[in-house]
């Protein structure tokens, strides 16, 4: 088996193009292929991949790694080429000069006069510094990068509070200003409802339903996943709650984030000035008060139809058709299989499916637990739900939002394993993600759901707006045999249902 690797220093691409780079050099007589920065942790990957070619010691954050892994050193080199013409630029026919790229955030500013946000996403050790020339030049920050450190984010979000911006970050990966979508954002209606979200797939969730049920959407405003935890303090969620509340297109604001620290939460809600907050705040205490709010709900769903009711839409309340689903899908499933197991791109989505199967099930085990005594590896006939965003399943490959052949191994394991009764599956559609999710994962999906198999519960997240079609996906999971959820609480109830045998537990109220 021969190896090769080919650095490029100094230059940067995100994921997503790095991403297209690998599967050009993916082809049936490469073992494997990866495109990627060469930071810390994606050179020990490659390390861990056997690659030892001295080019790795070399490579730095600030470089583009190839390496490829073939039979041969002919079909290595072959697999290489291809990768450097992806890299490159396609030549232009045309003989009318070519305006070069802005290298820097300064000569970025003198091409585009009238920018009043820039996107930061750059490797961790280099945000901060780049987030702090943006604010120092007048403009609101989305930092989309992560691995800041708590005491960077802290110290970029009272500089924003001086200077009168928006610090959005780090870690934050949706926001819609003006009907602009930035990072992973759907594409939605306008309409009256504003959200400031300290979780993206959180965000993503309730700007879709929104526009899913008829009610649209003002703005949507990301402020990163530490946002409202204690020492963070909620400085971003304040100043956005603040702005949404000046906004005359903005009626209602709902506040999403996963368990917040209660008194940060509270201090948000007192910011509003007036405009109705609806507090979703997933995992939060029983009981936990939060004066000011409107409605405090601990799921997207109910966040939704509390702010629907609120502007004086009509969210749906009827689930008997769904229930109709689940119960026929039952009908032969093997007694033997009664465990769940969800394979999540979207970390709040998991996080909420956490929070739902528990009352019914009992024990989950996750990468991302509510308990730190179930924490994965789970024992044999546990439950478990994992988070395939996280880190250790995301080093040295793109995110599953982006790559949904991530999942596919996972997929035919929990396929396989006879006391599995449902796989759960979510499917994030919108800007930023694959471009057609369904082509990869329904026909691993049909290849499950057989009659003999476990149950195959699919919630596709996005709009008939977005690039993919909603629709399109949605069907496409259902001609694979998939049951298809109305929503990401009712996917993880229909877990539960089918798991205990008990259809109703899909219509449980959940305001």
């Amino acid at each position: 088996m021969s190896t090769g690797v080919r650095v490029h220093h100094d230059r940067y691409v995100d994921s997503v193009e790095l991403l297209g780079v690998t599967r050009r050099m993916q082809t049936s007589d490469v073992e494997f292929a990866t495109a990627v920065m060469g930071t810390p942790a994606n050179v020990a990957a490659l390390r861990g991949e056997e690659f030892d070619d001295e080019a790795l010691s070399a490579a730095t954050p600030n470089d583009v790694v190839l390496a490829v892994r073939a039979e041969s050193g002919s079909l290595v080199d072959a697999a290489l080429e291809e990768g450097e013409q992806a890299l490159s630029p396609t030549a232009s026919t045309s003989t009318e000069p070519t305006e070069r790229a802005p290298r820097s955030l300064h000569a970025a500013l003198d091409a585009l006069a009238d920018a009043n946000v820039a996107i930061v996403s750059v490797p961790g050790d280099y945000a901060a510094l780049e987030a702090h020339k943006a604010l120092a030049a007048g403009l609101h920050v989305l930092l989309f990068s992560d691995n800041v450190s708590v005491e960077d984010e802290i110290a970029l979000k009272e500089e924003a509070e001086a200077v009168g911006r928006l610090l959005m970050g780090p870690g934050a990966g949706t926001a819609s200003i003006g009907g602009c979508g930035l990072g992973f954002a759907n594409a939605v209606a306008p309409g009256r409802v504003g959200v400031v979200a300290a979780a993206g797939t959180g965000a993503q969730e309730v700007m879709a339903l929104l526009d899913r049920w008829g009610c649209g959407v003002s703005q949507v405003i990301g402020v990163g996943g530490r946002d409202l935890s204690e020492r963070v303090a909620g400085r971003s969620a304040r100043l956005a709650v603040q702005a949404l509340g000046r906004d005359a297109g903005t009626d209602v604001i709902v506040l999403v984030s996963k368990p917040p620290s209660p008194d940060v939460a509270r201090a948000v809600v007192a910011a509003g000035g007036g405009t109705p907050i609806v507090a979703a705040l997933i995992g939060l205490p029983p009981g936990t008060s939060i004066p000011g709010a409107a409605a405090v709900s601990s799921t997207l769903e109910s966040g939704v139809v509390h702010a629907m009711r609120l502007c004086g839409g009509r969210p749906p309340s009827d689930w008997s058709d769904w229930r109709s689903q689940v119960t026929d899908s039952l009908a032969d499933l093997d007694p033997a299989r009664t465990t769940v197991r969800g394979l999540f791109s979207g970390g709040t989505l998991c996080y909420e499916t956490l929070t739902l199967l528990q009352p019914w099930l009992g024990d989950v085990w996750s990468n991302t637990p509510l308990d730190e005594r179930h924490r994965v590896p789970a024992p044999p006939g546990a439950h478990v739900c994992l988070d395939l965003g996280e880190e250790e399943y995301t080093k040295g490959r793109p995110h599953p939002m982006i790559d949904s052949e991530a999942r596919l191994e996972l997929l035919a394991e929990a396929g396989g394993d006879d006391e599995v009764a449902v796989v759960l599956l979510d499917v994030v559609l919108g800007y930023g993600g694959h471009d057609d999710p369904a082509a990869v994962l329904a026909p691993a999906c049909a290849a499950l759901a057989r009659p003999d198999g476990p149950r195959v519960v699919v919630y596709v997240l996005g709009t008939d707006k977005d690039p993919q079609g909603f629709d399109r996906q949605a069907e496409a999971f259902r001609h694979a045999g998939c049951l298809v959820a109305p929503t990401g609480a009712r996917a993880a109830l229909a877990a539960a249902a089918i798991a205990r045998r008990q259809p109703e537990i899909v219509e449980a109220d959940l305001t």
